[in-house]
């Protein structure tokens, strides 16, 4: 039987993979030790969705292991060698917040982690389809220089500006920004995996995602955004704007989709490829669209407050360009808009609590 991996297996995309990945007859050993608990406290903590993947995907395995251990990954990987045909690495320090509190954990976990990962797949299963998931925020700033307007509700591009019709495409600069160092340890990860796919002819791929979402994200103030707006509306929770008016733009994709398009990769791999992956002009809104959104739904409304000092490296405006992956893949669309995407979440939350 293919076996798949799958690190940060218990957060959102990758409890999604294993779901996906198990009904497509792999099977799965996730490696997730609940890291998101240490970084968020307990609020943040995945332990329930391990109890869920455990519970409803027969011969799943979990293992509670760290990724930036090479000794433990040489065990899991030296196991099952040739038989393992697809790594999906998830895990990851997520928050430009959080990894200014402690820039060495937060770079050994998306540096180093990664490293390991790609060594170990290279001596154990170099034929295997290692995927990356990588983030737009190794862009940095960049993004911020672009010619924006404001809206009443929203930033905006302007119209003539060739990001207008479809987002940010992959040409976009890495250098002169200001990345905050969670988007340099990322960075570092996402050049690995390209490197390893060139050097040694892997087959590897890195999506710099938007924002990711859905009913599973363990939403917390430091990271998952929407989810967390939507946990704040229903539970009557205080919640804090930071910088841009809230108008700052996101673009958002449903884990589903997301998954569905590293599947279609799994099946169409190339060497060291790099895909801008997000909810593109089919799926976005801005801070401020998505409290308002939360509100209709939930009837409740929610107490938000502005602090006009903006997190370091957020995005002003953020859609992303997904024209060359569809290119690539082009079997895979979307599912989710960003209706479905809300109700899907509300729905999901409302179980959970």
């Amino acid at each position: 039987m293919a076996i798949a991996i799958v690190t940060g297996s218990a957060g959102l995309i990758g409890s999604e993979a294993v779901r996906f990945f198990s009904e497509k007859k792999f099977q799965v050993h996730g490696v997730d030790n609940d890291m998101r608990a240490e970084f968020f406290g307990e609020e943040a903590s995945t332990r329930w969705n391990r109890q869920k993947l455990e519970e409803e995907c027969p011969g799943y395995r979990h293992h509670a292991l760290d990724i930036r251990s090479e000794k433990d990954m040489a065990r899991l990987f030296s196991e099952h060698n040739t038989d393992i045909q697809l790594i999906v690495h998830c895990a990851a320090q997520p928050s430009h917040d959080w990894a200014a509190s402690d820039p060495i954990t937060d770079f050994s976990v998306n540096a180093n982690g990664t490293l390991v990962l790609l060594e170990m797949t290279r001596r154990h299963c170099p034929d295997a389809v290692f995927i990356n998931l990588s983030t737009n925020k190794v862009y940095g700033d960049r993004p911020n220089a672009l010619p924006l307007k404001e809206l009443e509700t929203r930033w905006e591009i302007q119209a003539d500006h060739p990001y207008y019709k479809n987002g940010i495409d992959e040409t976009m600069g890495l250098d002169d920004t200001t990345h905050s160092l969670f988007g340099v340890s990322k960075v570092a990860g996402d050049l690995l995996v390209q490197e390893y796919g060139r050097t040694f002819g892997m087959k590897t791929g890195c999506f710099r995602g938007g924002c990711l979402t859905g009913s599973a994200h363990s939403g917390t103030e430091l990271h998952g955004f929407l989810s967390y707006i939507m946990i704040c509306t229903l539970k009557k929770k205080p919640y804090t704007l930071y910088g841009y008016q809230g108008k700052q733009v996101r673009d958002n994709i449903h884990s589903s989709d997301l998954v569905n398009a590293l599947y279609h990769f799994y099946l169409k791999p190339g060497v060291a490829q790099v895909y801008n992956i997000g909810g593109g002009r089919h799926s976005n809104c801005s801070v401020l669209e998505a409290i308002t959104l939360c509100q209709d739904i939930t009837g409740n409304k929610l107490d938000w407050t502005y602090d006009e000092t903006n997190r370091l490296g957020d995005h002003i405006w953020w859609i992303s360009d997904v024209r060359r992956f569809q290119k690539d893949c082009p079997d895979w669309n979307y599912r989710y808009d960003l209706p479905a995407i809300i109700e899907e979440i509300y729905h999901g939350l409302k179980a959970r609590m």
